[in-house]
């Protein structure tokens, strides 16, 4: 029987948080203080699916991957269920199923204030756009802001990952 997680650690050991849920905001990040703060780690990822109302998501994340499953958002909070798959089969599918352009990042893990922080540098169609995520137990829970998060950016569906392969960040600036 497959077990459901909602997080994987950048080791690719999954946490168990909720089975089922995701409860998220997300910020940008100003300044370069939190570059000092942790490791980054490289992340390859690509949807089979990414539409608004679901979608489908293929990661390897350091050494390891995984596939993902994400419902509608509804604030800070969307249905997810994430899988352990083997790397060489997320290779595969990142090489031939997956929606085009791959997203590429750095995540950088920052513990801050008794909660993870994971900041998120991307590069290639997306390079310049740097965010941060912290996962939360409720909507509505208290959170202290390190000094180098900016503003929040949790329901805007720009920065979702998922609409970063149809409206890359690259050519946000063209547009405006």
């Amino acid at each position: 029987m497959s077990q459901s997680f909602t997080k994987s650690t950048d080791a690719g050991a999954p946490q168990s948080a909720g089975r089922g849920k995701e409860i998220e905001r997300k910020f940008l990040v100003r300044g370069e203080a939190w570059r000092a703060l942790g490791t980054p780690v490289p992340y390859c990822q690509g949807y089979l699916n990414s539409s608004p109302g679901r979608t489908v998501r293929v990661r390897i994340a350091g050494s390891a991957a995984f596939l993902t499953i994400k419902g509608p958002n509804r604030g800070a909070v969307r249905t997810e269920y994430e899988y352990p798959i083997p790397v060489e089969d997320a290779r595969v599918m990142l090489e031939t199923l997956c929606e085009r352009p791959l997203i590429e990042k750095t995540r950088t893990r920052i513990a801050h204030a008794g909660r993870i922080w994971e900041v998120d540098e991307f590069s290639g169609e997306n390079e310049g756009l740097v965010v941060a995520e912290v996962e939360l137990e409720d909507e509505n829970a208290p959170l202290a802001r390190p000094d180098w998060v900016g503003k929040e950016v949790t329901g805007d569906p720009r920065y979702y990952n998922s609409s970063l392969i149809a409206h890359p960040y690259a050519h946000w600036r063209r547009q405006a």
